[in-house]
């Protein structure tokens, strides 16, 4: 019978129904939005990052990361390559060597990482030979001291295709060595902070010149899937204890921190979402029951129980969620469905951006556990904006109530 009654009533009143349901529609459609602009977000920064500079796992001497010296070199390198190239988890690979150097040119002088990379490898692993705007990739120029530079840097710099740069670095035995490199390539990543202060070389002309019979600082690993990080990381762990085995969360704190706090965010949101649409829902509803007075006195006058009404009242907003809040579901996912494969457009906004390795184009991206997280949401805020207007509904007494005009 509550039930009925209820049902009936909600349509009694249209535009008071049609406007609790257009907020809990547009209150649900708005988290699922936000919520996948969130996620998307945060995940074009970290795949960004795995991309183009830390990978999913790196391998280093285990005094590298902390002091950056050039002696600290890998002394197994054989051994770890054809350990990696047997393991069907992991898809590409690169060898390389790290120094940490100056560029100099007659416009003045920057301090840089020099890259050595082997160039078939770091285009298999980061496809750095796609993100060639100018000239041409490493493997493709027979020149001696072949040199790739950012748009950024060499903007900065002053430097174009054909320039020759002077990189100052350090030899395996703590010297330091000057020679002429010639820029055959600009690249953009669409990272300022990485573009800014790293260059690329092959590593056969780097090794040469630093002279050292053990170059390889790193060799970072790009795996099938992401679910066999730590079986891979802790496979390599123990086949060389006398080497440093990390992930990208243990290189990078920033790609850390925001993966971390995807999960606290989403909360957050939602609460913040759902308290916004509790008191709507709450004004609303409280006003229906005060424009009911005096049917609600009657109702009780002829039998009907303070329980009853306190029912009914919950019954009814819980009817207006239920036929609004799938209607947002729906409009959410065919919103995400169409962002997450066409991108929504910050290029707006996307030279800031990329000074901290945004993306500019932002693909949504939210998993049926957060479409079910928002399900459950919406019915607990029904039913929790409901309580107030139901227990103020119990509260009148039949005959003042039956009274009021």
């Amino acid at each position: 019978m509550i039930f009925k009654i209820a049902w009936r009533n909600i349509w009694r009143s249209k535009i008071r129904s049609f406007t609790v349901m257009a907020s809990v529609l547009v209150g649900v459609w708005a988290l699922i939005f936000v919520l996948s602009f969130t996620a998307g977000f945060i995940n074009s920064y970290i795949s960004s990052a795995i991309e183009n500079e830390i990978s999913h796992i790196q391998v280093h001497h285990p005094k590298f990361m902390d002091e950056k010296e050039v002696q600290y070199t890998l002394k197994n390198t054989t051994s770890i390559v054809d350990n990696i190239s047997k393991n069907a988890m992991v898809k590409a690979f690169s060898t390389r060597i790290i120094n940490s150097g100056m560029l100099a040119t007659a416009r003045g002088s920057r301090g840089i990482q020099i890259r050595g990379i082997n160039p078939q490898e770091e285009a298999n692993l980061t496809r750095l030979n796609e993100k060639l705007t100018e000239g041409v990739y490493l493997d493709a120029t027979k020149s001696r001291n072949a040199l790739l530079v950012s748009r950024r840097l060499a903007d900065k710099m002053k430097l174009k295709l054909k320039s020759k740069p002077v990189l100052s670095l350090q030899k395996e035995d703590g010297t330091s060595i000057s020679a002429a490199f010639k820029v055959v390539g600009i690249y953009e990543l669409g990272n300022a902070l990485f573009e800014e202060t790293n260059v690329f070389v092959r590593q056969s002309d780097l090794s040469r010149l630093m002279e050292g019979e053990h170059n390889t600082h790193e060799v970072a690993l790009l795996l099938n899937n992401m679910e066999d990080l730590d079986t891979v990381k802790n496979g390599l762990a123990a086949t060389f204890p006398e080497t440093l085995v990390q992930n990208y969360k243990e290189i990078s704190p920033n790609v850390n921190l925001y993966e971390s706090q995807m999960g606290g965010s989403t909360y957050v949101i939602i609460f913040i979402v759902m308290l916004a649409l509790i008191f709507g829902i709450i004004n609303t509803m409280l006003m229906a029951v005060l424009e009911r007075t005096k049917e609600l006195g009657m109702l009780m006058a002829i039998g009907m129980k303070r329980g009853q009404v306190f029912s009914m009242i919950v019954v009814e907003t819980v009817f207006l969620a239920m036929i609004s809040a799938p209607i947002g579901l729906l409009l959410g996912f065919l919103t995400v469905s169409y962002y997450s494969s066409n991108g929504f457009d910050l290029s707006a906004y996307g030279k800031g951006m990329e000074k901290f390795g945004f993306s500019d184009q932002v693909y949504l991206s939210l998993d049926v556990s957060s479409f079910i997280t928002v399900t459950v949401a919406v019915a607990i805020t029904a039913v929790l904006a409901s309580l107030y207007p139901a227990f103020k509904a119990t509260r009148l007494k039949p005959v003042d109530a039956m009274s009021t005009v």
